[in-house]
C-alpha cells in the first residue's frame, strides 16, 4: 500500500511523457532545450536527492497493525522508495533515477532528457514530451519543493485526496 503513492507519482510523470509522445503523423515532439544556462539556472546544476515527502492530511501507509497516521510520508516509506534523485547538467541534460544508491531494490528506473528553469518553472523534455513543474527554493537554494494533488489509498483501503509536497536537497 505504501508503495502505491510513490509509484503513482512516478507513473504520473511517465504517463505525462507517454501521452504527449507522437509519431510521424504530422504532430511534432517537444524539442530538446539547448543553449547556455542563465544565472538563475546555475543553482540547479548538480545532484538533488529526495529528502522529504509531506502530505497536507495525515495518512497511514504502513502495514504495522497500528493506527498511526502522519503527514510525514517519507518516514513511512521503505528505503528503496526514498532513493530518488535528479541530476541536472550544465549542458542542459538531466537524469531522474530511482533505486540508484540502495542495494537490493527491486524497482530501478531512470529517465533522461533536457531541462530549462524559467523563473521558478522547471521544464523537462524526455521521450518526446514536455512536463513543467513549479519549484519553490529555500533561502540558500539548497532545497527545492514541488507539490501535486494525489488520491492516496491508505493501508485500510480508504482513499484520501490530498496535496503532497516533494522536497529534494542538493548533494554537497
Amino acid at each position: 500500500m505504501k508503495e502505491k503513492l510513490f509509484n503513482a507519482g512516478i507513473l504520473m510523470c511517465i504517463g505525462a511523457m507517454l501521452l504527449s509522445c507522437t509519431s510521424d503523423d504530422g504532430v511534432e515532439c517537444a524539442e530538446d532545450f539547448t543553449g547556455d544556462l542563465s544565472a538563475n539556472e546555475q543553482k540547479l546544476v548538480g545532484e538533488w536527492v529526495l529528502s522529504g515527502i509531506v502530505a497536507a492530511k495525515e495518512l497511514d501507509l504502513t502495514d504495522d497493525n497500528t493506527d498511526n497516521p502522519s503527514t510525514d510520508l517519507f518516514a513511512q516509506y521503505a528505503e528503496c522508495k526514498k532513493d530518488a534523485s535528479y541530476t541536472f547538467g550544465e549542458d542542459r541534460s538531466y537524469a531522474y533515477e530511482l533505486g540508484k544508491y540502495e542495494e537490493d531494490c527491486e524497482y530501478i528506473a531512470a529517465s533522461t532528457g533536457t531541462w530549462e528553469l524559467a523563473s521558478q518553472n522547471l521544464s523537462l523534455v524526455s521521450s518526446c514530451s514536455l512536463q513543467t513543474t513549479v519549484l519553490e527554493f529555500n533561502e540558500d537554494s539548497s532545497q527545492f519543493t514541488f507539490s501535486e494533488i494525489y488520491s492516496v489509498t491508505e493501508v485500510t483501503g480508504t482513499v484520501v485526496q490530498t496535496r503532497i509536497d516533494f522536497t529534494y536537497s542538493l548533494m554537497p
